[in-house]
């Protein structure tokens, strides 16, 4: 999406900013036609996706020890059916409209972090994007980091992280983060 649609969407043109600007952007870039009714049905498809294979497993194991929250860029009304699929209990679930803004902006952070009333030191931030995650938590102080590689992206060690694989490495990870911390919190995003 561009920088400009980004900053024009309001709260309720989100959902069409979103559905029509990402694709026709993608499809440009790889010299696919685009049809809006297309973007339409992956929009409408979204709540239907389910998590990579190691993460429901992974997060139950966690959950047990430590409060999971998600910080999403889905909107309110997709964001539940796909929280369902991961398999664990979950402290607390912000999505881009509730923030009114998307990551990577650190707006979105903030709300997160101003409604469950810590700052950067108190939580591990888990995700396997670079551009949408890692870079702002860096960017907003967050010193507790987990880069989950799955191959998307290249690994890029001055934003400092602990590397996992999959979501299955995470509790191990998470016993040499933790004690760094001064509360126990973790937001995790995953897919």
């Amino acid at each position: 999406m561009t920088a400009e649609l980004e900053q024009a969407a309001s709260v309720r043109a989100v959902r069409a900013v979103r559905r029509s600007a990402t694709l026709a952007d993608s499809a440009q870039r790889n010299g696919v036609p685009f049809k809006s009714e297309d973007a339409v049905m992956v929009y409408e498809r979204i709540p239907t996706w389910g998590p990579h294979a190691d993460v429901p497993e992974g997060l139950a194991k966690v959950a047990k020890e430590i409060p999971l929250v998600i910080l999403s860029n889905a909107m309110d009304s997709q964001i539940m059916s796909n929280v369902e699929k991961l398999g664990a209990p979950f402290h607390a679930v912000y999505t881009a409209e509730q923030a009114q803004a998307y990551k990577p902006r650190f707006k979105a952070f903030e709300y997160m972090l101003d409604m469950l009333g810590c700052g950067p030191e108190d939580i591990v931030h888990c995700s396997s994007s670079f551009r949408y995650d890692l870079m702002s938590a860096y960017g907003l102080g967050i010193k507790n980091k987990i880069w989950v590689n799955r191959g998307h992206e290249p690994a890029n060690p001055y934003y400092g992280y602990t590397e996992i694989a999959d979501i299955s490495g995470l509790a191990g990870a998470l016993a040499f983060v933790v004690p760094r911390l001064s509360k126990k919190r973790l937001s995790c995003r995953s897919r």
